[in-house]
C-alpha cells in the first residue's frame, strides 16, 4: 500500500471502512464544515477517501470544490489542496473560512473545468505553487444535473438537463482532471440518481459506462452511501412513506462513491 501510511501495524483500530456500503448516522459538523450550501457531500467521504489513497503532503485535486468540504479534509489530515469551482461566489466564501489557514497547503482557482484550456491555464498555476507536475489524488463531485442549479453560466453543469450532453461534457472534466493525477493513483467521483419524468435515472450507472468506455482504469469499487440525518427527510420520514405508498417510487437515501485506478 505504497499510496497512504496507513499504520496496517495497528489495522484493527483504523477508522477506515473498507466495505462497499456506508451507513452514517450524520454529516460531521466539526471543524470548518457548515451545511450551508445545497449541494454539498458529507465530509465523512473525502475523509475516508483521503486517508486510504493519500500521504501526508500528497496533492488532492477536488475539480468541483463547493463550500469546501474537501478543503477542510486535507488541513484536519495534512494534505495539499488544489480547489477549482465555476462559482465565483463560493469560492469567495470558502476564502474567507480559510484566512487564519496555512496559505502554503492550498490553492484555489475560479475555473470552468470544462474548458481545456482553461483548466490547464489554472491547474499549472497551482501546481507550480506546489513545486509539482501532477496530483496524487482527485475527487468529483459534480451537480446532478439540473437539479440543484448553483450559477446561470452557460458551462455550469447544473445548466444541463439532457442527460446524454450532461454524460459527454462531464466527460471534459473528468478528462481535463485525469491528466493531472500520477499514473496508478486513484479518483473518486461522487453522484447520485436523479428522478425526472416519473422515472428514476441512473445518472451514475451512465457516468460509469462512459469512464471505462473512455479511459484505461481500473474500477476499484463502488460504495453505496446512505446517512440518515438527511435534513430534507429528518423528521418527516413518515410523510415520505405515505407520498411513496400513494405513488409506485421509492424514497432516494442513496449516492454513488466510484473509486478508480488510472492506469495511463
Amino acid at each position: 500500500m505504497i499510496f497512504n501510511d496507513l499504520d496496517l501495524d495497528n489495522w484493527k483500530s483504523l477508522e477506515i471502512n473498507v466495505d462497499t456500503l456506508w451507513l452514517i448516522n450524520e454529516r460531521d459538523k466539526s471543524g470548518k464544515h457548515s451545511n450551508v450550501y445545497h449541494g454539498n457531500f458529507i465530509p465523512q467521504i473525502p475523509y475516508q477517501l483521503i486517508s486510504r489513497y493519500t500521504k501526508e503532503n500528497d496533492i488532492v485535486l477536488d475539480s468541483f470544490m463547493g463550500s469546501g468540504t474537501t478543503l477542510y479534509e486535507c488541513e484536519k489530515l495534512n494534505r495539499k489542496f488544489i480547489g477549482l469551482d465555476i462559482n465565483k461566489d463560493i469560492i469567495d466564501f470558502v476564502k474567507t473560512k480559510m484566512t487564519n489557514s496555512n496559505n502554503d497547503k492550498f490553492d484555489i482557482q475560479e475555473c470552468d473545468v470544462v474548458n481545456n484550456k482553461v483548466f490547464d491555464e489554472k491547474i499549472q498555476i497551482s501546481l507550480k505553487k506546489f513545486d509539482s507536475k501532477s496530483v496524487q489524488f482527485a475527487i468529483m463531485h459534480p451537480p446532478y444535473m439540473d437539479i440543484i442549479k448553483f450559477t446561470n453560466l452557460e458551462n455550469d453543469l447544473s445548466q444541463i438537463s439532457d442527460l446524454s450532453t450532461f454524460v459527454k461534457i462531464f466527460n471534459k472534466a473528468i478528462t481535463n482532471t485525469v491528466n493531472y493525477l500520477e499514473k496508478n493513483r486513484y479518483f473518486a467521483i461522487v453522484i447520485g440518481d436523479i428522478y425526472k419524468n416519473s422515472e428514476v435515472i441512473p445518472l451514475a450507472f451512465y457516468v460509469l459506462d462512459n469512464i471505462k468506455r473512455n479511459f484505461k482504469v481500473k474500477l476499484k469499487g463502488i460504495v453505496v452511501k446512505n446517512i440518515e440525518g438527511n435534513r430534507g427527510k429528518l423528521g418527516q420520514k413518515n410523510i415520505w412513506k405515505f407520498r411513496a405508498l400513494k405513488s409506485d417510487y421509492f424514497i432516494f437515501k442513496h449516492e454513488y462513491i466510484l473509486v478508480f485506478k488510472k492506469e495511463f
